[in-house]
């Protein structure tokens, strides 16, 4: 596993293997079982854009080409943050693909929050926007470069605004600037990837990374698209990572847009994150995932009852501290839960025996369901 990062006891393993819950799909394998499945079905959709679940493995099959031309290894990482556009799942897919570790990051953040992501994660890349509302990605990007880490920036624009034929630079720091649109090579092997490594960094929040395996994930996006379930028919409007990865992993389609509701009527979305896609609230047809499931980056998932409290998945844990028959705090680990964030030891999140502490307090019925109080 990357170092930095708290592996889980060999007890745990064999029971979550045992148990089936992790099963060693690399998230670019189950891309690929998709591909497999049926490679003419939509995958993404954007505006007028559309790629087919081929057409997208296709893609990331050149990006990761070009990422590896232009210098990037295996376990290295690389800051994505890129707005709801294909190109921030091709990067994804084509970064994990030649085994580049991505460092998620909202588009919220700015140069203190990068500075605190890039010099945490030792990032050696970051793939943004040049600019984007009004904010200068690239500039920031340069200030970044100055320090040890960073030193390769992948610069998105929208389509029809650069040019895919060059346009690399190289700063006064040694940072070279390339265009996104200009990775474009033909595909090559790529190296394996074991499902037991790390597969990407989440920003838990503006000082903290979580470091996701592949098993860990996969068993997460299977759990929240099972409460959901989600489906081959479904139409999905982009959310979060877990969320994205969820619906194509399950061949569903999904659309990637900003401004969200007009999105949702067009393209007949059947599943989204919230109620933020509609304009009066109301679902008209729509199923919300926090209506099913609660889930966080940490790898938490809280299933929904009919009766609207919380139950833990199969083979997870949960405890409810200090409530002696009353209220406590919620804790939980499991096969999809980390045991602790990315270069960060003896942090109170974290109990010794691998709980991690949810903030949420609750009351524990009998039948083992989570009341919250």
């Amino acid at each position: 596993m990357l170092d930095g990062c708290t592996p889980w006891p060999e007890e745990f393993v064999d029971r979550y293997w045992m148990g089936g819950h992790w099963r060693g799909d690399t998230l670019d394998r189950l891309l690929r079982e998709q591909v497999a499945a049926g490679a003419t079905r939509t995958a993404l959709i954007h505006g007028d854009t559309r790629l087919t679940y081929g057409q997208l493995n296709r893609r990331v099959d050149r990006m990761a080409a070009g990422f590896r031309l232009r210098g990037l290894t295996a376990r290295q990482r690389v800051v994505v943050q890129l707005p709801d556009v294909p190109d921030s799942v091709l990067a994804l897919f084509a970064l994990m693909r030649l085994g580049v570790v991505p460092v998620m990051c909202p588009m919220a953040y700015r140069a203190e929050e990068m500075a605190r992501v890039v010099q945490l994660a030792q990032a050696v890349g970051y793939v943004g926007p040049s600019s984007y509302e009004g904010f200068d990605h690239t500039a920031m990007a340069a200030d970044l470069a100055r320090g040890p880490f960073l030193r390769r920036v992948f610069t998105w624009e929208p389509p029809g605004t650069s040019s895919p034929f060059g346009g690399a630079t190289v700063d006064g720091a040694g940072c070279h600037y390339f265009p996104l649109a200009s990775l474009d090579s033909p595909p090559e092997p790529m190296p394996a990837v074991r499902a037991g490594e790390v597969a990407l960094l989440l920003a838990a929040d503006r000082v903290r990374l979580v470091p996701r395996t592949h098993d860990d994930l996969a068993c997460q996006v299977r759990v929240v698209g099972e409460a959901v379930s989600l489906g081959e028919g479904d139409v999905y409007l982009g959310g979060d990572v877990v969320g994205v990865l969820g619906a194509l992993f399950a061949g569903a389609a999904v659309v990637l847009a900003e401004d969200v509701v007009p999105a949702a009527v067009c393209e007949e979305v059947t599943v989204a994150d919230s109620p933020r896609t509609s304009a009066n609230g109301e679902s008209n047809g729509v199923r919300f995932v926090r209506d099913h499931v609660h889930s966080t980056v940490e790898g938490i998932v809280l299933c929904v009852t009919d009766g609207g409290a919380w139950v833990v998945p199969p083979g997870d844990d949960a405890l409810v501290a200090g409530a002696e028959g009353g209220t406590g705090e919620l804790l939980v680990r499991g096969p999809h839960v980390v045991r602790g964030y990315y270069r960060e030891s003896g942090t109170d999140r974290f109990s010794a025996d691998g709980f991690l502490r949810t903030g949420i307090r609750v009351r524990q019925e009998a039948d083992g369901r989570l009341v919250r109080g």
